[in-house]
């Protein structure tokens, strides 16, 4: 690559970085402190969904981040997509990857959102959470099973993160190149 993309590339890193390291830490920290010292199931609620309010602004801007460095990447790198085998599959699995995090992300806080006003001492956030379409149980049930499924996800992306890496190298580039171009050629001949 000749050109250097270095605010592009940290905005996509340092975004997916603490997309996963926040739902990471939220699953074990927020949830596990919520664990131990809610004396009551609503005590425990309120606990975990003031600590996930808190980090909620930074978690959606880290998104935003990772997503904005994700197309500036993605517009500088389209000759390599386009032409260097291996790139194209991986961009992709990347993508549904993003896709499904981010769908994950959403319900999981439609479901946070749940629990936090069924567990609030206010009438009107109680009317608030009647009108969610889930179960205050199943909301929480779901949310035990997602807590893990944003960590398991983004880490699926910072492993291919990582394989995009590798195949910028040099050696990576100019075979995989070559690779391209003679698998166009047989196709071709066919």
């Amino acid at each position: 690559m000749t050109e250097r993309n270095t605010f592009l590339r940290t905005a996509h890193d340092v975004g997916l970085a603490a997309w996963f390291g926040g739902s990471l830490m939220g699953a074990v920290g927020i949830n596990g402190a919520a664990e131990a010292e809610g004396v009551t199931e609503v005590g425990t609620a309120r606990i975990a969904s003031v600590g996930w309010s808190k980090w909620a602004p930074l978690g959606a801007a880290a998104i935003g981040a990772h997503l904005w460095g994700g197309a500036g990447l993605l517009v500088a790198n389209s000759g390599r997509v386009r032409g260097q085998r291996g790139v194209a599959a991986a961009t992709m699995a990347k993508t549904a990857l993003t896709g499904a995090a981010l769908g994950a992300t959403v319900y999981t806080r439609v479901l946070g959102k749940k629990v936090d006003l069924a567990s609030s001492e206010k009438t009107a956030d109680q009317e608030v959470a009647e009108e969610i379409p889930v179960a205050v149980g199943q909301a929480k049930r779901q949310l035990a099973l997602m807590q893990w499924t944003i960590p398991a996800l983004t880490a699926g992306m910072l492993v291919l993160n990582a394989l995009q890496g590798e195949q910028q190298r040099p050696s990576q580039q100019t075979v995989g190149a070559l690779r391209k171009t003679l698998d166009q050629l047989v196709q071709r001949r066919r």
